[in-house]
C-alpha cells in the first residue's frame, strides 16, 4: 500500500546523473571527459585515440551492443558497475548509427513487415522520425542503465529565431527535429563547454534560447572552470565541482 508524505524530505540526489555537454568541435569537451577518473568513453569517431583515457571504439550499432554486454558480464562478475562513468561521444554521430537501428523498429511493426528500405526518414509524413527517436534514445536509456553516471557529448548547432517580432540567436544541440529537446528534457544538467584564455568553462546558465539548465543547486545558473592550464601549458581540472565528493 501506498503511503503519501506527510512531510517533505531531504533531496535525494545533488549530482548529474545524465549530464550534457555540448559545444563547437575542438571547444575540449573530450578532452575533460577523459580527464574523469573511472569514465569510460565510448568513442564513435575516433577523438579520444589522441588521449590518454579508458575508451572504446564503436562504429556502427552492433558495435554498441557488444559493449553494452560486455559491461553486464563485468558488472556480474564484480558485483558493481564496472565504472563510474559512461560517456558516449557524441550525440550526432549516435544519430546515424541508430538509423540502422530504427529500421529494425520500424519493421517490428505491423506496418512496418513489409518495409524494404534503409532510411526511416524517408517515410511519408515524417512518420519514420519517430523510429529514429525511439532507437537513440533506447541506446542511450541501455548505457545509463550500466554506470550510475551517463555523459552524452555532442556539438551545437546556431538558428535564428523570430521573437515577438525580434530576431534571437538560438542554440540547441545538433540532434534532428525534437529529439534535441527530448533529450534534453531528459537531462539533469546541460552544459555549454568553450574557451576563454586558458580556461575551458562549463556554463549552465539558463533563459531564453538557450540548451543550458541544470537541476542541481551547485549547477543551476553557474558557469564552471572545469580545466585550467599554466605557462607550461600543464592542465589542472576540477571534476569535483560538477560531481560534488559524497
Amino acid at each position: 500500500m501506498i503511503e503519501l508524505p506527510t512531510k517533505k524530505v531531504e533531496a535525494k540526489v545533488s549530482n548529474p546523473r545524465f549530464l550534457i555537454l555540448g559545444g563547437k568541435p575542438k571547444a575540449g569537451k573530450t578532452s575533460c571527459a577523459a580527464a574523469l577518473e573511472n569514465n569510460l568513453i565510448i568513442d564513435l569517431e575516433g577523438g579520444s585515440e589522441y588521449l590518454e583515457c579508458l575508451s572504446v571504439q564503436a562504429r556502427n550499432i552492433n558495435d554498441l551492443a557488444e559493449i553494452a554486454n560486455a559491461l553486464r558480464d563485468k558488472e556480474k562478475e564484480l558485483g558493481k558497475p564496472a565504472y563510474d562513468y559512461i560517456t558516449i561521444d557524441n550525440a550526432t554521430r549516435l544519430e546515424e548509427m541508430c538509423l540502422s537501428y530504427a529500421v529494425t523498429l520500424y519493421k517490428n511493426t505491423p506496418m512496418g513487415k513489409a518495409y524494404q528500405g534503409t532510411d526511416v526518414r524517408t517515410l511519408p509524413n515524417g512518420s519514420g522520425y519517430l523510429y529514429l527517436r525511439m532507437a537513440v534514445r533506447k541506446v542511450i536509456d541501455m548505457f545509463r542503465e550500466l554506470a550510475p553516471n551517463f555523459i552524452l557529448i555532442t556539438h551545437v548547432k546556431e538558428s535564428t529565431i523570430n521573437k515577438d517580432g525580434e530576431e534571437m540567436s538560438s542554440m540547441s544541440i545538433d540532434l534532428t527535429g525534437k529529439l534535441s529537446d527530448i533529450i534534453c528534457g531528459e537531462a539533469d544538467a546541460v552544459g555549454y563547454v568553450y574557451r576563454k584564455k586558458n580556461e575551458t568553462i562549463i556554463s549552465f546558465e539558463g533563459g531564453d534560447n538557450t540548451i543550458r539548465e541544470a537541476r542541481a543547486p551547485h549547477l543551476r545558473g553557474k558557469k564552471i572552470v572545469i580545466t585550467e592550464s599554466d605557462e607550461n601549458n600543464n592542465l589542472t581540472f576540477h571534476w569535483d565541482k560538477i560531481y560534488l565528493p559524497k
